[in-house]
């Protein structure tokens, strides 16, 4: 009773059993090459979604940047078509001889005959208006 039973049947040796033998062993290896297949199947398509993934993330992190370049660009396009119209205004001025005189006048302390240029110094003019405020 403490003993192992062993084997006691038998197999027949018949065509049916050998053919459902072969049969066995062959959905066996068909069920291991389907699972072989299925992992490097799996495999394949995780390396490519991976692959998909971060092109798409890096594409978008082009995307990004470029349209912060062009929020930049066109910034500095206002800024430079600003300074073309102020350029253009001071154009239009400077064929203006009385500008031209007023601006010699101001800048280069230039002045006509029988004028005294008096130079007040800004800081001056502060305390003077600062002192009229006062009172």
């Amino acid at each position: 009773m403490g003993a192992k039973p062993g084997r006691t049947v038998t197999t027949l040796e018949n065509n049916y059993t050998i053919e459902q033998e072969i049969a066995a062993r062959s959905a066996a290896r068909r069920k291991k090459l389907l699972i072989r297949r299925l992992s490097v199947f799996f495999v394949f398509s995780l390396l490519v979604c991976t692959l998909l993934i971060s092109t798409l993330v890096s594409r978008e992190a082009a995307l990004k940047a470029k349209e912060t370049e062009k929020a930049k660009a066109e910034e500095r396009l206002t800024e430079l078509e600003k300074q073309q119209l102020r350029l253009e205004n001071e154009i239009v001025k400077l064929n203006d001889d009385e500008y031209i005189a007023k601006l010699a006048r101001s800048e280069y302390f230039l002045s006509d005959k029988g004028e005294i240029i008096f130079n007040i110094p800004k800081e001056k003019e502060k305390e003077k208006k600062e002192e009229k405020e006062k009172d």
